[in-house]
């Protein structure tokens, strides 16, 4: 499995070094108002529940890691090695079959966004749970799989969905479930590894992942949101991000800094933080302004029927902050709904797809990629 050069495996260790360094040198920044915009993301940041953990052991981590990555309400995912006998061992040895060890990818989720029954039922869809100690080409004791806890509680819930997936299989089932004894990270290199080489080696499919659209919950939840007091937007927004949210206002066409702007990730309303669009919705309108063909869920905008300047258009505000986002035009692209958002720059916070988990996003990361 995955073995790449000597020569190789230091050159993504080096670089991994040198981007970390680079991460932690403090940009200059002594102004009042970035000081208020750092303390406004902050909070937002810390608006989110209370995350819980869960181990899964399913073969090679790097597949599993990128699947769990992409289930809306999951907010972290780390790959390691778990519940072996030997203290931080290396790939090396826990290759060797010699230390115990499981290949697992801890998840960090938000249990009032995904529920760990959904969570135990998309892992056996990911893999072959009669198999011994081989998922895909991958042969050997640390390719076992299972389903290692933190919380007493969790085991009932998880024993009750390898009992129905029992029922669909003659042979005993191979998944561990045991509580979590140890969790050594791995190294660096195999952290979001099918991030980094989007064509790496993967043996499972992602297909499944489907299954979790047709669940009836609500993608953003308003109570994470506040909308601050008028003193404070004064403080925080620039004059043409205040004139804009708040008093209606449009910047110039082509004017913007979101009008072109490519990379994925979300837009949230920069008065609250709460998510409206998807970087995947986004598409070049010729009009100068940033535009999408739906937001990340309907409920997030309110619609206001608009008459001014000799004109009849339809206002679109967000839903927490009441802020005015722009207007909705029906000349969007037909083949994907036939509506156009067309949304001023000045109304948006852009959090790039890297740094969705990082800000408390990650449950929307499915609908970016």
């Amino acid at each position: 499995m995955k073995k790449t050069s000597i020569l190789f495996l230091l050159f993504v260790l080096s670089l991994t070094a040198t981007l970390s360094l680079a991460a932690v040198l403090p940009a200059p920044d002594s102004s009042e108002s970035n000081n208020a915009r750092t303390d406004m993301a902050k909070k937002a940041m810390n608006a989110a529940t209370d995350l819980r953990d869960m181990y899964f052991a399913g073969g090679c981590f790097w597949g599993v890691a990128e699947y769990f990555s992409r289930i809306p309400g999951v907010y972290g995912v780390t790959v390691g090695y778990a519940n072996g006998i030997k203290e931080h061992p290396t790939y090396e040895e826990v290759c060797s079959g010699k230390t115990g060890h499981a290949e697992t990818a801890h998840i960090r989720y938000d249990p009032q966004a995904v529920s760990l029954k959904t969570l135990a039922e998309q892992f056996c869809k990911i893999i072959n749970p009669t198999s011994v100690n081989r998922q895909g080409n991958d042969v050997g004791s640390q390719y076992r799989t299972g389903m290692y806890y933190v919380n007493n509680e969790d085991k009932t819930i998880l024993a009750s969905v390898l009992a129905d997936v029992q029922k669909k299989h003659n042979k005993p089932l191979a998944v561990e479930l045991l509580p979590l004894k140890n969790y050594y990270l791995a190294e660096a290199y195999h952290q979001d590894y099918l991030k980094k080489n989007p064509g790496g080696y993967c043996h499972i499919s992602f297909d499944s992942l489907k299954d979790l659209q047709t669940e009836k919950t609500a993608l953003v939840d308003p109570g994470k949101y506040s909308k601050p007091s008028d003193a404070e937007l004064k403080q925080t927004l620039t004059p043409e991000e205040y004139d804009v949210t708040q008093r209606a206002g449009t910047e110039r066409a082509f004017s913007g800094k979101f009008w072109d702007h490519k990379a994925p990730g979300i837009y949230v309303d920069i008065v609250t933080g709460e998510p409206l669009f998807s970087s995947a919705d986004k598409y070049d309108s010729g009009s100068g302004w940033p535009s999408f063909t739906k937001p990340i869920d309907p409920a997030v905008l309110v619609e206001h029927e608009d008459t001014s300047h000799g004109m009849a258009r339809v206002e679109v505000k967000s839903r927490v902050g009441n802020s005015h986002l722009g207007h909705v035009f029906n000349d969007g692209p037909k083949d994907k709904g036939g509506l156009r958002y067309c949304i001023n720059s000045a109304a948006i916070r852009f959090i790039p797809y890297e740094e969705m988990d990082k800000q408390q996003y990650g449950a929307l990361k499915l609908l970016v990629k």
